[in-house]
C-alpha cells in the first residue's frame, strides 16, 4: 500500500512471543502523531502503553480489543496526510481497493446482480436439460451452466422404486416408526419419539413405549461449569509454577519466631520523621533481615544454569503482590544499597505500583530472591514455589499473640511463623537452614539486624 505505514506488534523487552489487546486509545480516521499512545496491550507480566512511531491518520485496526496477537504481527494502518489511502474520520475500516482483473474480489453481503455474459446459442431441448423444472414439493435447485458444474442431463432424478422407501433424516437423526396415533399421543404427553427405541414389528415405537419413557425417571440435566479463559499474567503464572516445581527440587524448612522487639521498632518508627512518607511495617524488617542473610550466604542470591550455579553481585529483592489481574512479583533493585527508610520507600511504591496494574517489565524482571507475605491473609506458614531463576523464597506468616517462654518464664508474646524454601540444587540443607536461622535472629532482636546490614 502507497503511503501507508504498518505497525507490527513490538517485542517490549520480555522476550515477548504474544500479547493481548487490552484497549485502542484510537480509531479509524483519528490523526495520530510519534509517540502518541495508541493501544494498551496486556503482556504476561504487565499492562503496558505504546506510542504510535508514526504520523499521519489511520487507515486500519488489525486487532480487535480482547484479541490475542503474536510478535511481530501487524496491529494498525497508518496512512501519510493527504494519502489516497486515508479514510474519513469515523470511518469503521478502510474500503478495500478494487480488485485487480484477474484477481477475486471480497466478498460482499448483498452483491447486486450483474449482467449474465451471453452463452452460445443450444438447442431447445439442451436448455430444457440445462435448466430443469423440480416438482413443487421438492426444494428449487439452482440452474447449471455448461462447464460450470455437472453435465447437461446429470440433474434429473430418477423414480424410487415402490416398496424400497426409506425414513429420511430428520434434524441429523434417523426418522422414527410409529403410527399416527401414537405420534399424536407422543405429542400431547411431550415425549419426543426420537430418543425411544421402538419395541413393535421392526423396531415400530407402541404406546407401551410412550407409556414407559413418561414413567422412567429424568435423567438429570448436565450443568456446564463457568469457563474461565487462562491468559495473561495467569497463564503465565501457571506456567512459571508448574516450570519451577518440576525443575528445581524443593525443601522447605519452617522457624517460629518471636518477634515482640521487631513489632516495638516498628512501631517507634512509624512516628520518626524519617518514615513521614513511607509505610512502616514488619515486612520492611523482614525485607532488611533477608538482604543481609542473604549477603552473608550468597548462595542464597543465585541461579542455577546447567552446569554452574551464577552468584548475583546484587540483590534484587522480588515482593509477590496478589493482584486482580493475578500474581505479580516486582523486585526492588540493587536493594542491599537502600537505607531502611529508602527501601521503605520502595516497598511502599513496588506495591502501589502492582495493585494499580501500572508494574512496568523491567520491575518484573531480574529478581533473585522473594518474600511472600501470607500473614496478611491470616495464614500462618506454607510451602511457597520458588520464582524460576531463584534459589530462595521466604513466606512471612501472620503476627499473633502466643505463650512463650522469655527469659525464663511464660509470658505472651508476638510470635509469627517463617517459612523458607530453597533450591536443593543450589543450597544444601545446613546452609539453608543458617540462611533461615539468621533471619530469625534479626527478627528476635533488631540490633543484630543494624550490626549485619
Amino acid at each position: 500500500m502507497s503511503g501507508v505505514h504498518l505497525f507490527k506488534l513490538p517485542d517490549v523487552g520480555e522476550g515477548l512471543t504474544e500479547a493481548e489487546i487490552v484497549k485502542w486509545h484510537v480509531a479509524v480516521g483519528d490523526t495520530v502523531e510519534v509517540n502518541q499512545t495508541i493501544v494498551e496491550i496486556e503482556t504476561a507480566k504487565a499492562i503496558v502503553e505504546l506510542p504510535c512511531p508514526f504520523d499521519g491518520v489511520v487507515s486500519e485496526l488489525f486487532a480487535a480489543e480482547g484479541a490475542t496477537v503474536d510478535v511481530g504481527e501487524p496491529i494498525i494502518a497508518v496512512a501519510d496526510p493527504g494519502s489516497a489511502d486515508v479514510p474519513a474520520a469515523g470511518a469503521p475500516a478502510p474500503e478495500a481497493a478494487a480488485p485487480a482483473p484477474d484477481a477475486p474480489g471480497p466478498e460482499v453481503a448483498e452483491p447486486s446482480t450483474p449482467e449474465p455474459e451471453p452463452l452460445p446459442a443450444q438447442p431447445a431441448d439442451l436448455k430444457e436439460d440445462l435448466v430443469p423444472q423440480p416438482p413443487p414439493e421438492e426444494p428449487k435447485r439452482q440452474p447449471v451452466l455448461v462447464g460450470y458444474g455437472v453435465k447437461p442431463g446429470a440433474t434429473k432424478r430418477r423414480p424410487r422404486k415402490a416398496g424400497h422407501a426409506r425414513p429420511q433424516p430428520v434434524d441429523g437423526r434417523a426418522a422414527t416408526r410409529a403410527k399416527p396415533p401414537v405420534r399424536k399421543m407422543a405429542r400431547d404427553l411431550g415425549v419426543d419419539l426420537t430418543t425411544l427405541t421402538g419395541s413393535g414389528p421392526d423396531g415400530t415405537i407402541t404406546r407401551d413405549d410412550v407409556r414407559a419413557a413418561l414413567e422412567a425417571p429424568a435423567a438429570p440435566a448436565a450443568r456446564e461449569g463457568e469457563r474461565i479463559p487462562v491468559k495473561g499474567v495467569r497463564k503465565a503464572m501457571a506456567s512459571a509454577m508448574v516450570e519451577s516445581a518440576f525443575t528445581a527440587p524443593h525443601v522447605t524448612e519452617f522457624l517460629q519466631v518471636d518477634v515482640t522487639p521487631t513489632m516495638e521498632a516498628v512501631a517507634r518508627l512509624r512516628t520518626s520523621p524519617d518514615f513521614a512518607d513511607a509505610k512502616v511495617s514488619p515486612l520492611l524488617f523482614v525485607a532488611k533481615a533477608l538482604i543481609a542473610a542473604a549477603r552473608r550466604h550468597p548462595r542464597a542470591n543465585a541461579t542455577w544454569d546447567g552446569d554452574a550455579i551464577v552468584v548475583h553481585p546484587s540483590v534484587n529483592l522480588g515482593i509477590a503482590a496478589a493482584t486482580e489481574r493475578g500474581l505479580l512479583v516486582p523486585n526492588v533493585k540493587d536493594a542491599q544499597t537502600l537505607s531502611l527508610p529508602d527501601l521503605a520507600r520502595a516497598l511502599t511504591a513496588l506495591a502501589e505500583t502492582a495493585r494499580a496494574g501500572k508494574s512496568t517489565p523491567a520491575s518484573l524482571t531480574g529478581g533473585t530472591i522473594t518474600i511472600t507475605n501470607i500473614g496478611v491473609f491470616g495464614i500462618d506458614a506454607g510451602t511457597p514455589i520458588l520464582t524460576p531463576g531463584e534459589a530462595a523464597i521466604l513466606a512471612f506468616g501472620r503476627i499473633r499473640d502466643m505463650p512463650w517462654v522469655h527469659e525464663g518464664a511464660l509470658a505472651i508474646r508476638k510470635v509469627t511463623t517463617l517459612a523458607l524454601s530453597f533450591d536443593h540444587r543450589i543450597l544444601d540443607g545446613e546452609e539453608g537452614s543458617k540462611l533461615l536461622r539468621d533471619v530469625g535472629d534479626m527478627l528476635e532482636d533488631p540490633l543484630t539486624l543494624l550490626a549485619r546490614s
